[in-house]
């Protein structure tokens, strides 16, 4: 299978006093503002590219996981990503991903084991050159 997907960004103004809108061709993101002051400090209403990275690593994450699951023979009541990226001295160095699953019928080891190859094939994974944790956990 092969696809494109297209979004746009414009930025107006110098790097710490301008301001910028982010489009996507699905209208999701419709000219959403972000700023130096989205990105950097917390406050201003806007996006950032490292929540939208974080958005995407999540989102793709969660369908991997979940053909996977199907695969072995598993349907997620839910699976909940939370991702968080951590920008360092100019570049993205760790992003964490703790996994809440509600799976009948499956272990913990088993959760584990598929959970460890989602993050191995999820294609954002593969995308990214950092440190990817994963933190796995099944609901009670």
């Amino acid at each position: 299978m092969k696809f494109t997907r297209k979004a746009q960004a414009q930025w107006k103004g110098s790097g710490k006093e301008g301001k910028g809108t982010l489009s996507t061709a699905s209208g999701v993101l419709d000219k959403t503002p972000y700023s130096f002051h989205t990105r950097f400090e917390d406050g201003e209403k806007g996006t950032n590219p490292e929540e939208l990275v974080g958005a995407a690593h999540a989102g793709c994450f969660a369908m991997q996981l979940s053909f996977l699951l199907g695969e072995d023979g598993f349907t997620p009541e839910s699976l909940d990503i939370a991702s968080t990226v951590t920008f360092e001295d100019g570049e993205v160095t760790l992003i964490n991903l703790d996994l809440e699953g509600d799976i009948p019928d499956i272990d913990a080891e088993q959760f584990q084991q598929i959970a460890h190859k989602a993050k191995e094939v999820c294609p954002i994974s593969k995308l990214l050159k950092t440190d990817i944790q994963l933190k796995v956990s099944l609901k009670k």
